[in-house]
């Protein structure tokens, strides 16, 4: 084992001693300068516009209009089914929109619980044998008790038209208790995973801190 340097450890002991003063103030110096710097118009344009591309909504635009018309039906946040969007198809991006066990559609609804598991052929994972035609039919969805709504109007409860599959996820969160604020039942309900829930909770809790920021930049800026 080599002796130890005592004078070399007493001179580095001593430049760091020396140095810390130094590096507070360069420090202090810079906060300092960095506020003078955002009191020029140019610099604070350029701030701002990181601050609000830092706080960017990742939810495709064309989609949160259809959200938050849900969630005024049906009392369930839009941001928490933005959040089931972006977990069972990445915003409707898969291809196709049916899944290897049969669930269908933009948010994946197996057909036995969107048509109704009263429905005779329903049992096991909600497969079903239900015809195409009664898939998409109102009064036997309301007939066997299913989550299929024609959000549209257009006389079909269809898990493959965007609105309707929203909306029915909506009717279907909303009766599993997100409405009256048990969401994470809901999601359970939904997929009865615990990743699933942990995943779409993290989507949820995301969008909802976005929303956040973006609504207090908005909120500084009319101040101005």
């Amino acid at each position: 084992m080599k002796p130890t340097n005592n004078k070399s450890y007493k001179t580095k002991l001593w430049i760091i001693i020396l140095l810390l003063p130094f590096t507070i103030t360069v420090y202090i110096l810079a906060i300092i300068g960095w506020h003078e710097l955002q009191k020029i118009p140019a610099v604070q344009e350029w701030a701002e516009a990181i601050q609000e591309s830092t706080n960017k909504l990742d939810v495709p635009k064309e989609y949160i209009a259809i959200y938050k018309d849900a969630e005024e039906q049906y009392g369930v946040p839009w941001t928490l089914l933005a959040a089931h969007h972006r977990i069972e198809t990445r915003f409707s991006t898969m291809d196709p929109l049916l899944s290897p066990v049969g669930a269908e559609g933009h948010m994946q609804f197996m057909p036995c619980t969107f048509v109704g598991w009263s429905h005779p052929s329903c049992s096991g994972l909600g497969v079903g044998d239900i015809p195409e035609k009664d898939k998409v039919n109102p009064d036997i969805i309301a007939q066997y008790g299913g989550y299929g709504v024609d959000a549209n109007g257009d006389g079909k409860a269809d898990p493959y038209d965007l609105e309707d599959a929203i909306y029915s996820a909506a009717n279907y969160l909303a009766a599993s208790g997100a409405a009256d604020g048990e969401i994470e039942k809901a999601i359970f309900n939904y997929n009865h995973s615990d990743k699933y829930v942990k995943d779409v909770l993290h989507f949820y809790h995301l969008y909802e801190n976005q929303l956040e920021a973006i609504q207090a930049v908005t909120a500084k800026k009319i101040e101005k």
